[in-house]
């Protein structure tokens, strides 16, 4: 694959400087558009060790607006405290704006692979989770570009000796060059099995400086461009409709099948919860000293008890190894980014503590759908994604756990009707609350979807039976006692 770029192109300095000009017109008029249509571009810059990737970098941020362009280099290897992608989502480029990544999601698989510390099977799923990724990114109006910059062996040893010179080179760089051809072979298998239509990759014989930065350059350019056109075809289009299979409103449902007459006495609610916030104390501080994170996410209905639950989890736990995050409408900042991007950005950290989730990206299948604030087609493919993170999380080793807080439409209404009533509870209650109960039928539907859609071996749900807030709250402190037991 490789050798087949190796044709010793070059680009003269006449043509060069004649060409330029114009090339930087074209890119700051392609990035002011892209601002205007809230795109946003992640530039890879990979390839061989002394290829000239910095060069090609500092020169796109001479032509690009630099006050929409954010460079980011992944030096140093992951701490191990987050899955590996978490790194990447923290670098996200807002919508408009343009991210240049020196080092990237393949860093590691080439790394690890090179050097044998991955087997096949390690190597060819992360390779796939990267398609995954990508596309993901894509779908959302990211443009990917991937440049992979080549030396040929000989090209290489001239660059690193040249480096050598300057006093820039490392005994890394040698090292690397001794296992060139173990390099390209694994290049290649990175090549082959990520480059997909949404995010292809594009192979730069990089032994001459101005050739390598005119392509790159025109890479870019092209790249936007053909995004702007696209986007501008679809302009008139509507969404397509999307065959989901979902049961209709009535119909037996997940949430059917929760015995909601479930209680406890107050005698019985005393001893469990005393005896579960114990246990729970112990483990918060075992999990820390192992450095196991947990995660636990609540959903439910307005008024099922998600606060009261959450505060029974809390009270048991130091303050200092927990952090509960309520997931309001986003912010504008938030609207800039992919939705899992602040989810992503709220993970626990550092290893070993726990983040509360109070509503979490199941919003995107909840709320957003049913209220029609994502289209279709983004809702539709949500479900793959939030499957895809949550398997992230628990690969990583993150204990999850996600509870639906489930009452019927009677109790709703009762507490809707005490919230009015009792002065200090007024907070609780908003028109919003009684407009999405007027939806019911709508969420059921939606919800018993997303049960049965990301109720995955990985990261199932625990449905909780609500009507009674004490066997509710007991139930949820049970479960995550049992988890983090388990767990370690």
């Amino acid at each position: 694959m490789f050798k087949t770029v190796e044709l010793g192109r070059k680009m003269s300095k006449e043509k060069f400087r004649e060409a330029l000009p114009k090339l930087r017109e074209d890119l700051l008029a392609a990035h002011s558009e892209l601002r205007e249509k809230k795109l946003s571009v992640i530039f890879i810059m990979a390839g061989a060790d002394a290829a000239g990737k910095g060069e090609v970098v500092q020169r796109l941020t001479e032509w690009l607006d630099p006050h929409g362009v954010d460079t980011y280099a992944f030096w140093e290897a992951d701490s191990g405290d987050l899955p590996a992608n978490a790194r990447y989502w923290h670098a996200m480029p807002g919508r408009g704006r343009i991210g240049i990544f020196f080092g990237s999601w393949y860093t590691a698989p080439m790394v690890e692979k090179v050097y044998g510390k991955w087997k096949a099977k390690d190597f060819n799923k992360a390779l796939s989770r990267i398609v995954f990724f990508e596309n993901m990114l894509v779908e959302d109006g990211t443009i990917i570009v991937k440049i992979w910059l080549h030396l040929s062996k000989k090209e290489q040893e001239k660059a690193i000796k040249k480096l050598e010179k300057d006093g820039r080179a490392t005994g890394k760089d040698w090292k690397h060059f001794k296992m060139y051809d173990k390099f390209m072979e694994v290049s290649e298998q990175i090549v082959s099995q990520t480059d997909s239509g949404p995010a292809p990759w594009h192979l730069v014989e990089a032994a001459d400086r101005r050739h390598r930065e005119f392509t790159c350059g025109s890479i870019l350019l092209k790249a936007i461009r053909s995004r702007l056109a696209a986007l501008k075809a679809k302009s008139s289009e509507k969404n397509a409709v999307i065959q989901v299979n979902i049961p209709d409103a009535g119909e037996i449902s997940v949430l059917d099948k929760v015995d909601l007459n479930e209680k406890l006495t107050e005698e019985e609610y005393r001893k469990s919860i005393e005896k579960y916030q114990t246990r729970l104390s112990k483990l918060a501080w075992t999990a820390f000293e192992k450095k196991r994170s947990m995660v636990l996410v609540f959903e439910g209905w307005d008024a099922a008890g998600k606060g009261g639950a959450i505060r029974r989890v809390i009270e048991a736990m130091d303050p200092r190894l927990y952090r509960v995050v309520g997931i309001a409408a986003p912010t504008d900042e938030e609207r800039a980014q992919h939705y899992l991007w602040r989810f992503w950005r709220r993970l626990p950290y550092p290893a070993g503590t726990t983040t509360i989730f109070d509503r979490s990206w199941y919003g995107r299948v909840l709320v957003e759908r049913v209220e029609g604030f994502a289209p279709v087609a983004d809702w539709s493919r949500a479900y793959l994604e939030i499957n895809d993170f949550e398997d992230q999380m628990v690969s990583h080793g993150i204990i999850l756990n996600k509870f639906f807080l489930h009452i019927s439409p009677e109790e709703q209404l009762k507490r809707f009707k005490e919230r009015e009533t009792v002065a200090y509870k007024h907070f609780k209650i908003t028109q919003e609350d009684w407009r999405n109960r007027n939806k019911w039928d709508d969420y059921e539907i939606a919800i018993n979807e997303m049960i049965i859609r990301c109720g995955t071996a990985m990261a199932p749900w625990t449905l909780v039976a609500a009507n009674d807030k004490h066997f509710a709250r007991i139930q949820v402190l049970k479960t995550v006692v049992k988890s983090l037991e388990n767990a370690l």
